[in-house]
């Protein structure tokens, strides 16, 4: 039997080249993202369902992940994947109003699905959660902090979530992405670059500097530790964080 797989923010980067790598396996994959236009796009990928829906909003994710069930006839595989930026500054200039959408979108989202999935992951005695953190919920970020919070929390939530679970065969872990090559890490080094008064390209050799590696990732990268991690091979791989990141060696560009 193909694997039953769902996955929130799966329009692009990580999220999308996730859902075709599952989907180039076999696996029977229902995907969500908040942009119709993305959705349309990977929807036309076969083995691939696309729906839109906002991870921050509890009624359109119920619905996502109610019919993403009932069409899938179960589920096995959760990718918690959506997550935003959030904004960039010092601690005492950020407004309040944008530390709590970068909490609830990063974290209080993956309860919204999660307690979806669990309960028939629990009743089939199996199942496998993966949640995207990030290499900042390893180290302190500086003029992030609320990403940073954020991530540290996916990291909790995740090992609590293995603890709780464990025992009903379903496996929890995190992935620790570091810096990813794509839009989303463009507006990044914009954001710091306008914290900073520094240049995108200094920005960016700071953050490959701070790498062993010396490079950032791909995305592709990030989507095979995410299938392994849902495959026999990772079945006794649970409550950790994995970095895929070329060894951060620090958060400080």
């Amino acid at each position: 039997m193909s694997l039953r797989v769902v996955i929130t923010a799966a329009g692009a980067g990580i999220g999308r080249a996730t859902a075709e790598h599952f989907a180039s396996t076999g696996a029977r994959v229902s995907v969500c993202d908040i942009d119709p236009s993305a959705v349309a796009d990977v929807g036309d990928i076969e083995g691939i369902v696309a729906s839109v829906a906002d991870v921050s909003d509890t009624a359109s994710v119920d619905r996502f992940m109610s019919e993403s069930i009932e069409a899938l006839g179960g589920i096995d595989v959760l990718v918690n994947n959506a997550g935003i930026a959030g904004p960039g500054g010092v601690l005492e200039d950020l407004d309040p109003d944008d530390v709590t959408r970068t909490l609830d979108v990063d974290v209080t989202s993956m309860f919204r699905t999660s307690r979806h999935a669990i309960p028939v992951m629990k009743q089939q005695g199996s199942g496998a959660i993966v949640n995207i953190a990030s290499t900042a919920g390893l180290f302190g970020f500086p003029y992030r902090s609320p990403y940073a919070a954020a991530k540290w929390a996916v990291i909790g939530l995740t090992k609590t979530m293995a603890m709780e679970l464990g025992e009903f065969g379903i496996r929890v872990n995190a992935v620790c992405p570091g810096s990813v090559e794509g839009s989303r890490m463009d507006h990044v080094i914009n954001l710091e670059a306008v914290a900073t008064g520094r240049t995108g390209d200094e920005i960016r050799a700071g953050f490959e500097r701070q790498v062993s590696l010396r490079t950032f990732v791909d995305a592709t990268d990030v989507a095979h530790t995410i299938v392994f991690l849902a495959s026999p091979a990772a079945s006794k791989i649970t409550g950790q964080a994995i970095p895929v990141d070329g060894h951060t060696e620090s958060m400080r560009t």
